[in-house]
């Protein structure tokens, strides 16, 4: 019969280990290693520890970064878990010297230093311009929603707030005359009431946390010509409520700014707005002045070699184009119908088919048309169908720069109208006291003067302008892949625009060190 030699997994052992053997030459957690030890100025976390005289001694900012960026490489955020890591993971113990850093400074060092996290970040974009991973040819902007640690069911605005808070002062209510009767029947209902009782107290603090918001904040306003009031948020109110591909989420848009040569984040912001055509100018202004600061440019955006900048249709308006075109930046941003206008995407339903084939078709109302509307722009008036005359809501510029008058008709008026199943997109809206009337619009004027936007389109039509906006993709959709997807980080763990923004930038060092590992000296 064979023979095997024994084992037993159940036993301990002590084993000689090298840390420095641990941490190969080729491996992120070598080149985190080397960075960290030798190209990287950690002084700027020196005025932060008042510990020469006395007092505990504190871990080495360099240990905390190391742990922090390899545990973000692979997709650890939690700092518990990165303690857990610390205490039974080898690369881990290698790096951090085999100490272990409670989860409250990790946590802490991540949340306490968010201008030293962005002067790191700026620390290893130099090493990349020294090392030649820059281009300076053509950027890429573009940005990436991710949830925060807030909770998008505490969001609202102050008046839905309110009814909210009202809501739970009747639950409240109900709750204690139920606890009432329970309390004049038998003993057996006493479990009971202590359950009632936890409840109210719950209810409680949830109607005193709404309260405080509202006697200590504003109302959250838009941005915009006319701003109007959007949702806050009680948990983090810089942060937003955002319509993505996954559903709405809470949350913030972490804005990139990309280098086409080795996909290098240049700039890394986090915005707490779905929108992102009022991100472009900061972050053009933040670029500039990131640029002259490190001394790679004094003017970015001026001279023979200035570069080309690229982003998607969502940055797009007419004050961002009117802003390019004063500023003299060589950029190319499309509006939203720039595909219908190439003939090359005319018959692509055609040939590829749709794009969600196996999704069930969406059974779309056809209504009266708003040509059907009798409309005056010498008067400014507009009459339905059923001869009724509409309230004229103003004229104002659309997103294309196109003057257009806007009308809608009266609640009341739709309420009763015979017309009102072919006319409205909704008719049972009409049936309650929310909502509003048909809205139509007119555009007026088509001999109108050339807008910026109009300058935009002629650019990115151009056969020089589509080849251009082809490298847009390519540049910046793999740096995301590759942080959401191939890192899993795919959500932030703080709460408010400077906290979550630097932890942005510890994602964008990330993807920026595994580039210096591919492409740089540090192979």
């Amino acid at each position: 019969m064979a023979k095997y030699k024994p084992y037993d997994y159940h036993q301990t052992s002590m084993v000689v280990i090298n840390y420095e053997d641990q941490l190969q030459p080729g491996t992120f957690e070598h080149a985190i290693h080397h960075l960290v030890d030798n190209k990287l100025d950690l002084s700027i976390f020196d005025p932060h520890y008042q510990n020469d005289d006395g007092g505990r001694p504190a871990y080495d900012p360099a240990i905390l970064l190391k742990v922090i960026l390899f545990a973000y490489a692979k997709g650890i955020t939690s700092s518990r878990e990165i303690q857990w890591c610390c205490e039974t993971n080898i690369l881990f113990k290698a790096l951090s010297c085999d100490t272990v850093p409670h989860f409250t400074t990790i946590a802490g060092f991540v949340s306490r230093f968010p201008q030293q996290i962005e002067q790191l970040f700026e620390q290893i974009l130099l090493i990349c311009h020294e090392q030649g991973l820059l281009g300076n040819e053509l950027f890429a902007i573009d940005g990436c929603k991710m949830s925060s640690n807030a909770a998008k069911e505490w969001s609202g605005t102050f008046a839905e707030l309110e009814q909210k808070r009202k809501k739970l002062k009747r639950q409240i209510r109900h709750c204690l005359s139920e606890h009432r009767q329970l309390d004049q029947q038998e003993p057996e209902y006493s479990q009971r009431n202590d359950r009632i009782e936890q409840t109210i107290d719950t209810l409680d603090k949830a109607s005193d946390r709404i309260n405080q918001f509202l006697k200590t904040q504003r109302p959250r306003m838009g941005q915009g010509k006319r701003p109007k009031e959007v949702k806050s948020n009680i948990t983090d109110n810089e942060s937003a409520k955002m319509t993505t591909s996954k559903g709405t989420i809470q949350g913030y848009n972490g804005v990139a700014t990309v280098d086409k040569k080795h996909q290098i984040i240049i700039d890394a912001q986090a915005f707490g707005h779905g929108q992102e055509h009022h991100t472009l100018r900061p972050v053009l202004d933040s670029l500039q002045e990131r640029y002259r600061r490190l001394g790679i440019r004094k003017h970015l955006y001026k001279g023979r070699y200035k570069p080309i900048i690229t982003a998607d249709t969502g940055f797009a308006n007419e004050a961002n184009m009117q802003f390019v075109h004063e500023q003299k930046i060589d950029a190319y941003i499309p509006d939203n119908q720039f595909r219908s206008r190439d003939p090359k995407f005319q018959n692509q339903k055609a040939r590829y088919g749709k794009r969600h084939q196996n999704k069930p078709k969406a059974t779309k109302r056809h209504v009266i048309a708003a040509s059907d509307f009798q409309f005056d722009p010498v008067n400014m008036r507009c009459t339905c169908p059923d001869g009724k005359q509409l309230s004229h809501r103003g004229v104002r510029q659309s997103a294309t720069g196109q003057l257009t008058a806007y009308f809608e008709g009266r609640l009341l008026q739709c309420r009763h109208c015979p017309l009102k199943v072919k006319c409205m997109h909704n008719p049972s809206s009409a049936d309650h006291r929310k909502g509003a009337g048909r809205q139509v619009s007119f555009m007026l004027d088509s001999k109108r003067k050339p807008t910026y936007t109009d300058w935009m389109k002629h650019r990115v039509d151009s056969d020089y302008g589509k080849q251009i906006y082809s490298h847009r993709m390519s540049t910046v959709e793999p740096v995301f892949g590759n942080i959401g997807t191939n890192k899993g980080l795919n959500r932030f763990s703080l709460r408010g625009k400077t906290k979550v923004q630097g932890q942005w930038q510890l994602y964008c060092m990330v993807h920026n060190i595994e580039k210096l590992k591919n492409y740089g000296e540090l192979r």
